[in-house]
């Protein structure tokens, strides 16, 4: 549990300044969508080489849906 925390507040203490930093040039939600996009590939490669879990065809899907989340963000039609 303890390293739990340790990873966190760790990622917290890089997360703060280089959102202050990014603030500079991306707006606050292409900040958003690229954490979550981040986020996920971790949680993919975390998932298969530690857990031993397979990446379904739902999971697939739903990760490519954030995806285009992402790039309606940057890109977005309006």
């Amino acid at each position: 549990m303890l390293i739990s925390w340790g990873i966190a507040f760790f990622e917290y203490c890089l997360a703060t300044p280089a959102n202050r930093i990014g603030r500079l040039v991306h707006e606050a939600a292409e900040l958003k969508a690229m954490q979550e996009v981040i986020t996920l590939a971790v949680f993919v490669v975390i998932s298969i080489a530690f857990l031993g879990e397979r990446v379904t065809p739902n999971h697939a899907i739903g990760f490519l849906l954030v995806a285009d989340g992402v790039i309606v963000v940057f890109k977005g039609p309006f």
